[in-house]
């Protein structure tokens, strides 16, 4: 059955249980909540610090020029038997060195490639966060629907239980019922009221916490807009997560940071060559003369023994290569898991939304034939409160289900890696 037909079908309290120009809308939570959340803003400064440490891994290859000076205050006396310059002077010195490397086995461009690498998988962690963050304020916003439309129902069925219990007792006076129906009636009654305390403790929960997400007060809350296309079928969900959930992406991008560790690794046990210009000037003051120097050449280090440690660092690359490749299938197993149970709880959900639907139209006629019934003696007012309970329960099984689909359809496109705000049309990024 294509998902996409499922979910252009009739909905109904989430998608149509408020006036549309009422309080805010799904888009404003999730603004507020992408903007506003602190774990997004410290991973967006994560993701801008691996951009700064690409330039500075590409400063390594860059020529270096630095200028050294001094001024020092000299005394010298010799026992040789021809000296010079004795005596006491003040000595000033300039030196501009210019550096530039030519070769380092390979570790200049590894670096580069590793920080970059690094960067796209701190963007990745940054798409997680905001994929999962948006999917949480969906939930709360949807639940918080949710809940003010069980109250409505359970503050409905308590006016029809106060009713039945009035009328219980008109008819326990004159005499048609006993006792027991009247108290059966005012048991019913107050498990209803206990439950409704249960709802409104509930609605409660589900405020404080798209408060927390949001920093919103939700005031009353706009139908929710309907939900973006879906694949047609579970193949095209798995291809789809496997090519672009954040959370693979990123490992992906760590196996790749974790190879160029190796050539770094590697590139030590290689000579490293650099370019090198120096330019000085010593000037004594007291002597009326100054020396100058310029010298310009190449210069090469060899490594030799480390005591082992640029075999160790090379040892360790490898292992964190090996580990990065593991946790790819590790998170390649849980996104499948992740389509699976998104994919078929969003058929789960379709099809309890039409049971429900169903349920509740049966359960109404049986609800009003068992009144009109009683009224006749053909029914006990246990029968009758029965009755209404299937109803209060199929009512609230649709709200319920109406709230499971729109949830496991965005929990499916957070596992494909869709759920991203040019999606939900929100704008901010």
């Amino acid at each position: 059955m294509r998902l996409t037909y499922l979910l252009a079908s009739a909905s109904s309290l989430l998608l149509a249980g408020v006036p549309q120009a009422s309080g805010e809308n799904l888009q404003d939570a999730l603004s507020a909540a992408y903007l506003n959340n602190p774990d997004i803003r410290a991973q967006r400064m994560a993701a801008d610090i691996a951009e700064e440490q690409i330039d500075q891994a590409r400063s390594r290859g860059r020529p270096k020029v630095n200028l050294f000076g001094s001024y020092v205050y000299q005394s010298l006396d010799s026992g040789a038997p021809f000296a010079f310059n004795n005596g006491d002077r003040p000595v000033a010195s300039a030196q501009l060195e210019a550096r530039f490397p030519i070769y380092a086995g390979g570790r200049l461009g590894a670096v580069v490639r590793q920080a970059e690498a690094g960067a796209f998988a701190a963007e990745a962690e940054l798409d997680s966060a905001t994929q999962t963050l948006l999917l949480e304020t969906i939930t709360a916003y949807v639940d918080i629907i949710r809940d003010r439309a069980v109250i409505d129902i359970r503050n409905s069925s308590i006016d029809l239980l106060e009713g039945q219990l009035t009328a219980s007792q008109d008819r326990f006076d004159v005499g048609d019922i006993t006792r027991t129906d009247v108290a059966l009636s005012e048991a019913r009654l107050e498990g209803g009221r206990a439950q409704l305390a249960a709802a409104e403790a509930q609605l409660e929960g589900s405020l404080a916490y798209y408060a927390f997400l949001t920093g919103l007060d939700a005031g009353d809350l706009a139908p929710v807009p309907p939900a973006p296309p879906m694949p047609e079928t579970f193949d095209e969900a798995l291809a789809i997560a496997l090519h672009s959930n954040p959370a693979i992406e990123g490992a992906r991008f760590a196996e790749r940071a974790a190879k160029e560790s190796i050539e770094v690794a590697k590139g030590a046990f290689r000579p490293e060559v650099s370019a090198i210009a120096q330019a000085g000037i010593q000037e004594y003051h007291s002597d009326g003369y100054n020396d100058t120097s310029f010298t310009a050449g190449a210069q090469a280090s060899i490594p030799l023994f480390t005591g082992g440690l640029n075999s160790s660092r090379l040892r360790e690359a490898r292992l964190q290569r090996s580990q990065a490749q593991s946790q790819i299938a590790l998170n390649e197993r849980f996104v499948r898991a992740q389509i699976a149970r998104a994919w078929y709880g969003l058929e789960a959900a379709q099809r309890a939304v039409a049971a429900s639907e169903r349920q509740v139209e049966a359960a109404e006629i049986a609800y009003e034939g068992a009144q009109e019934e009683l009224k006749v003696g053909f029914r006990t007012t246990l029968d009758v409160l029965d009755q209404e309970q299937q109803l209060l329960e199929a009512r609230l099984a649709v709200v319920s289900a109406e709230r499971d689909r729109y949830v496991a359809a965005h929990q499916l496109l957070a596992a494909m890696g869709e759920l991203s705000p040019e999606v939900l049309g929100i704008g901010i990024r």
